[in-house]
């Protein structure tokens, strides 16, 4: 016997962001604020000061990518039950990346899924990690192995808060900047190599430009089936540089950019990049005090550490490389003996 179970139905999870100074947000229900120690001491004052709803919770977690497990997960859930939240509750990520994947994460998994919103804190988190609804932890094996795809509401990316971030955090944001212009617009690259993102407005549109270039993207592959892939353009490398580092030695946006190096040096190798276009690409990043280098201690193990990347499939790895500026491939057929090579040159 068989019986059907149709289940074919049609759900917008469409969603704004709104690049402006916060304005005041009202919610009619239990509303917690995820956040850490350092954004907490610097802004919530602020956020609190905007925000209105039935009641509102604020539950801390750790700062740091180190902190990026389950056990924040569970603190961040006790904090929810002990509250009686229930399905219409919402959660509000206020942080970076990290608080914003988890907070996605937690509110995926919360009584089979509740609402979230993202407010960014960092120039990573506004031009990347909170549009595309990737959330997620870490565990021993690899970054962001567990998971889900669950859209925020809303995210409200403030330039304020950018005020008062350290030197290497704002570079970490760069660092993902430049890779929306190397794998999606060769024009953005040039105006980058121009501008100066010290300056608000040229900041203000380096962020536009680049939720604009991932909205697009994500509005073609939502689930990263294909063209979504191509935003991992550094990733590939730099999760392995974070995981043999414990995500203690680089930030993501800087494990990012020697991931970026590796892969425009793979590019080269195979014909796909000039030399010159790589070059590009490097001094843009050292313009912004980005590390390009990398020690490789053992390149079989760093090489054996690729296969725990959410993009490789059994025995193939996928690898996200340039075609010249504005260009990019998926490919898992990239021979072995090419990357090692790459690597090599690095140990």
């Amino acid at each position: 016997m068989t019986i059907d179970i149709h289940l074919k139905k049609e759900v917008d999870t469409s969603y704004q962001v709104t690049i402006d100074t916060l304005n005041t947000l009202s919610f009619d229900t239990k509303v917690a604020v995820v956040t850490n120690p350092t954004i907490s001491a610097l802004h919530l004052e602020y956020l609190l000061s905007k925000l209105h709803a039935k009641e509102i919770h604020v539950i801390t977690i750790p700062d740091g990518e180190s902190y990026k497990n389950w056990e924040s997960i569970e603190k961040i859930l006790e904090g929810m039950f002990e509250a009686r939240f229930n399905r219409n509750s919402l959660l509000i990520a206020f942080g970076g990346g990290v608080i914003g994947d988890m907070t996605g994460f937690t509110a995926s998994i919360y009584q089979r899924g509740i609402d979230f919103v993202q407010i960014p804190t960092t120039l990573l988190a506004q031009v990347d990690a909170s549009v595309g609804g990737k959330t997620g932890f870490n565990n021993k094996y690899g970054k962001n192995l567990v998971g889900a795809f669950h859209q925020p509401k809303a995210v409200y990316a403030d330039p304020h808060f950018l005020t008062t971030l350290p030197k290497r955090e704002f570079a970490a944001g760069v660092a993902e900047v430049v890779k929306m212009a190397v794998c999606f617009d060769a024009d953005f690259f040039a105006w980058l190599e121009s501008a100066d993102l010290s300056d608000k407005q040229q900041l203000a549109q380096a962020v536009a430009k680049s939720v604009q270039t991932k909205a697009w993207v994500v509005a073609q592959d939502e689930k990263e089936r294909g063209l979504r892939a191509a935003l991992n353009y550094g990733h590939t490398f730099g999760h392995v540089i974070e995981n043999e580092t414990n995500y203690t030695g680089y930030l993501h946006g800087e494990a990012v950019a020697i991931g970026m190096v590796m892969a425009n040096d793979t590019a080269v190798a195979l014909g796909w990049m000039h030399q010159d276009e790589a070059d590009r690409v490097k001094a843009l990043l050292k313009r912004y005090d980005l590390p390009t280098e990398y020690k490789i201690a053992d390149v079989d193990a760093f090489y054996e550490t690729f296969y725990l990347d959410k993009k490789s499939a059994d025995s193939a790895i996928t690898f996200i490389i340039p075609k010249s500026l504005g260009g990019v491939e998926i490919s898992d057929a990239i021979d072995e003996a090419v990357i090692k090579k790459v690597l090599t040159t690095y140990a």
